[in-house]
């Protein structure tokens, strides 16, 4: 489960598709804090989660004598819940809405409740810990091993940056010309698209209403903002070409994916395919026909965060750093709605030179025994 397959989808685009991505960040952060001390066997871990890290903690939990507690997202459904309490993780979900920003206020509310309630909880803070990126080095080794000679592009969701950032840091230090593009939905703070308001945007683990200290913005060459029809088409688009059913950030990183690699034809691009559709049957996939065409889409190519817009914008980011406590520190601004023509009048222009002072850790895990087998992949 922990490792990916490695499916080919054309000359220089290579899907890293997982069942569960995150089991690379919960095993490595949890081990790592029992190696430390941190934790002790028998004690109880606790952290907010979208699905797919509370099923990889629950995992980790399992594996090492350890119990769970997940405060768990609206976007939950019923097949993780069953699976978290067959783990024996207890769960509080947040009550059905519509805004994944009060859902995940909602969320770091209970989880600080918990832990003024019962002090021997362990907070795992997967925003914020740079523990959670130590696990990702499996990860960027069997990248390494599988693509050992080609330029690399990665292309993922942003979330918590521990996933992207972790297999790129790894792979630049062992001299790989490596380039990261980061895709975000519009209304996340972490990369200036707050001022917009996406109502269909369910997108779990991509983009965030609080700051992530584990997002290195300066990691990040380039990046993506798109909205929820263009996610799903996608989503639905990889699934018709290639026979992969995976959630709506795998679909986002796939368009964004197909429209560099079409430009940067010299570059291999490795599309981090996080886990699977299930989750979004009833709200992508059933609606199917109401999918755009990928091949006709394309996004409005921006120099600066003022000239953001809906539906795709694409701003070549350069590895700059970026201060979200600043631009939240700004002036009050309601969200425009991504329909509205005078959206892009409505972003503001973000100061990026503040620096962010999260390190990463570097204790790390050993290494995959054997090499990843790039699959090719036909669909018929």
């Amino acid at each position: 489960m922990k490792a990916p397959d490695l499916l080919r989808l054309s000359d220089n685009v290579v899907l890293a598709r997982f069942e569960t991505l995150k089991v690379y960040a919960a095993l490595g952060a949890v081990r790592t804090l029992l190696e430390r001390g941190t934790v002790q066997p028998g004690q109880t871990l606790v952290d907010s989660s979208s699905g797919i890290y509370a099923l990889a903690l629950a995992m980790a939990c399992h594996r090492y004598g350890l119990n769970c507690h997940i405060v768990a997202s609206t976007t939950v459904d019923a097949a993780m819940r069953a699976q978290l309490e067959i783990l024996g993780a207890t769960v509080d979900q947040m009550p059905p809405s519509q805004d994944l920003r009060l859902d995940q206020e909602r969320r770091v509310r209970r989880v600080r409740q918990l832990l003024a309630e019962r002090p021997g909880l362990h907070w795992m803070r997967q925003y914020h810990d740079a523990v959670h990126y130590t696990g990702y080095r499996e990860f960027a080794d069997l990248v390494d091993r599988a693509l050992p000679d080609a330029p690399l592009t990665v292309v993922g969701a942003v979330g918590t940056g521990s996933s992207t950032g972790g297999l790129v840091d790894p792979l630049r230090e062992r001299g790989r010309a490596v380039r990261l593009l980061g895709v975000q939905p519009f209304g996340s703070v972490t990369f200036g698209s707050e001022g917009f308001s996406d109502p269909e945007a369910i997108i779990a683990g991509i983009g965030s209403s609080i700051q992530f200290d584990n997002v290195r913005h300066d990691l990040y060459d380039t990046l993506h903002w798109l909205d929820f029809r263009h996610a799903m088409a996608g989503a639905v688009g990889l699934l018709r070409e290639h026979a992969v059913f995976a959630g709506l950030s795998t679909g986002a990183a796939h368009l964004v994916a197909g429209w560099e690699a079409a430009r940067h034809p010299e570059r291999v691009h490795v599309v981090i395919g996080a886990d699977t559709g299930h989750r979004y049957t009833e709200r992508v996939f059933a609606r199917h026909e109401e999918a755009l065409d990928p091949s006709v889409l394309k996004p409005h190519q921006i120099t600066g965060l003022a000239d953001l817009a809906p539906p795709w914008s694409v701003m070549a980011w350069e590895r700059r750093r970026y201060d979200v406590r600043r631009s939240a520190a700004g002036p009050a601004q309601a969200p425009a709605p991504l329909a509205a023509p005078t959206a892009a009048s409505t972003a503001t222009s973000i100061d990026v030179s503040a620096a962010v002072s999260t390190g990463v850790s570097t204790d790390v895990s050993a290494a995959i025994s054997t090499a990843a087998t790039i699959k090719e992949d036909r669909a018929s």
